[in-house]
């Protein structure tokens, strides 16, 4: 079972300068991810359809939230952030492990997931092509920008493959 093509959301086509690459395919997986959850109740959503794995599509929106507050706002911009969306120090994926069919839990997680995008989009519009090569610390390594937004499409294709076999569980969609 497919999704209609002609509703799809994501950009077509690859530009060519480096910084218009990187957005393309980071805005490419947000949009996959969100396909993935398109349609379901929260029930289905906090499902978790491959035991013992505590992941599910709703585990994995709000791990992306924290994914993006963590490396768009603390590595990236070097600002003192609370702590991270869904954090327990008892459980260090407490974002996947507390994710319940609460209907109410699903609209803060995906309010949040949304604003974690809006505050990286809105930095990433101040950035200039030859920022790319900057570097930030984190943890006594330099990191240069690019490698961090590399790091985050990869971070988001990997658990676009699990978003695809958790769907498939559900309801037999597939593709996206």
């Amino acid at each position: 079972m497919w999704s209609d093509p002609a509703s799809d959301p994501r950009p077509v086509g690859t530009p060519v300068e480096e910084l218009a690459v990187l957005r393309h395919y980071l805005t490419f997986h947000r949009l996959t991810l969100r396909l993935k959850c398109e349609g379901l109740d929260a029930e289905r959503l906090a499902r978790r359809s491959v035991p013992p794995s505590s992941l599910s599509l709703l585990g994995l929106v709000r791990h992306l939230a924290v994914v993006e507050q963590y490396w768009f706002r603390h590595v990236l911009q070097q600002l003192e952030v609370p702590d991270p969306l869904y954090a327990d120090d008892d459980d260090p994926d407490f974002e996947l492990t507390s994710a319940t069919g609460d209907p109410a839990m699903v609209e803060d997680s995906f309010a949040a997931w949304q604003h974690e995008i809006e505050a990286a989009d809105a930095w990433l519009d101040t950035l200039a092509p030859e920022d790319l090569g900057s570097t930030v610390t984190r943890r006594d390594e330099e990191l240069a920008v690019r490698d961090v937004l590399v790091h985050l499409v990869e971070e988001y294709a990997r658990h676009n493959g699990h978003a695809d076999l958790l769907r498939e569980c559900i309801d037999g969609r597939t593709g996206e």
